[in-house]
């Protein structure tokens, strides 16, 4: 008798947590002023996760004038979503170097993921959207700051700025007339199929802009873009400058190609930069157009000259440098010579500034821009892709997915989708 009157108490016990835990739920907690919720009954769903389809019955309430409440999806975490988060990285994982169609292949063959390529389009875009606002809003940034970018333990800090315009393909606004037109003929079921259409690019090619900071042993990295103007990204530079703490670095300074719009926006939002230097391999290319112009293209002479005008601008800086060109402007006789020599001579005198290569070098600087390069091929070339063309708004998204992976916060930015 004592032990089943433990059994019934632990039976009532139990009964009263689970009531307690479901008060909640079932029915949900009708707030003041709101409506009572009526009971719809039980309903099957459905959530694709990495180790297959999961079919859930849950209860659904509603009321008049609201939506459909149904407690067991939010408490599930299912009620935005109905593919788990698992699937989701898969998918974009799959996205970043493969087309959508070849995307939702690979997932049926290796994952046993069944989706349509167009489901695989909209779980990336929207994807890609939740990195670029949790980037924008500070909850995801970079895992490091300016007290890790050392060479020697205990030695000085230095952080390096590169940034960096992109052309990116668009859907055009005479091509989504063009769709418009089309699914007009298909008839109205097919229009309601589909969402209204956003509005297109004016042009086909629009310049994203990329920024990048990194310390110059490139053990840590960091990366973001934007379709906005020069300004939307000097906006970025602040704002990512502050997130890796670049006026705390014991050094720091820019290396970009030396245009206008972008020295100028480092010199306004970045004044703590110690110098802006340009690009030593853009110099270089200068260089070689005029040789080739000069001596012809290949020949001894425009190689020789290109070496000695080099190093010239290594050695000696660029006030030497210029005295340089001028004296072989004087010489030349042919005005087409004349003109490009004239042309790369306004043109370091221009950058003179950013071209004092002998003091960069005699304080450790970087003079190329090779990380800038390559973060502008990794955060674009899903873009620019053999025959894509994109929405200006989902290009950004994706773009903000590569700069996640690109820049090591791969795993971070899913724990972030997993708990939020």
């Amino acid at each position: 008798m004592l032990r089943r009157s433990f059994a019934n108490d632990s039976t009532r016990r139990r009964s009263r947590y689970a009531n307690k835990t479901r008060r909640g739920l079932f029915p949900p907690h009708r707030r003041e002023g709101s409506p009572r919720l009526r009971d719809k009954g039980l309903q099957t769903t459905t959530h694709v996760t990495i180790n297959g389809r999961v079919e859930i019955r849950r209860r659904v309430y509603w009321a008049k004038g609201r939506p459909s409440v149904v407690p067991v999806d939010e408490w599930l975490g299912i009620s935005t979503e109905r593919y788990s988060p698992g699937v989701r990285e898969m998918c974009c994982r799959e996205a970043s170097g493969e087309d959508f169609r070849k995307v939702a292949e690979d997932l049926k063959r290796v994952g046993q993921i069944e989706m349509t390529h167009e489901t695989a389009r909209q779980i990336v875009e929207r994807e890609g959207y939740q990195a670029l606002k949790a980037q924008q809003a500070g909850i995801l940034g970079p895992d490091w700051t300016a007290a890790d970018c050392w060479k020697v333990p205990g030695g000085p800090t230095t952080v390096i700025t590169g940034a960096d315009g992109v052309k990116v393909p668009l859907v055009t606004q005479a091509e989504k007339a063009k769709r418009r037109a089309l699914r007009r003929k298909a008839g109205p079921k097919a229009r309601r199929r589909r969402k209204r259409m956003r509005k297109g690019s004016d042009q086909a090619y629009k310049e994203f802009k990329i920024l990048a900071y990194y310390d110059p042993g490139n053990k840590h990295q960091y990366a973001v873009g934007t379709s906005g103007d020069h300004n939307a990204l000097g906006r970025l530079m602040r704002r990512e400058g502050a997130k890796v703490g670049l006026d705390r670095a014991d050094v720091r300074y820019s290396v970009s190609d030396g245009a206008p719009w972008i020295v100028g926006q480092y010199r306004r939002r970045l004044p703590m930069l110690e110098a802006n230097v340009l690009d030593y391999y853009h110099l270089r290319e200068h260089v070689i157009a005029t040789s080739h112009v000069c001596w012809g293209e290949g020949t001894a002479q425009a190689k020789q000259w290109q070496e000695g005008m080099m190093e010239v601008a290594l050695e000696e800086g660029p006030v030497r440098l210029v005295e340089e060109l001028g004296d072989v402007r004087r010489a030349a006789r042919s005005p087409i010579r004349r003109r490009s020599i004239e042309g790369l001579q306004n043109y370091v005198a221009e950058r003179m500034e950013m071209l004092d290569y002998p003091r960069f070098r005699a304080k450790g600087y970087d003079i190329g821009s090779g990380p800038t390069e390559a973060f502008c091929k990794t955060l674009t070339a899903r873009l620019k892709g053999p025959g894509m063309r994109w929405d200006k708004g989902n290009a950004e998204g994706m773009m903000a997915l590569a700069s996640v992976y690109s820049s090591g916060l791969w795993e971070t930015y899913w724990q972030i989708r997993r708990t939020g």
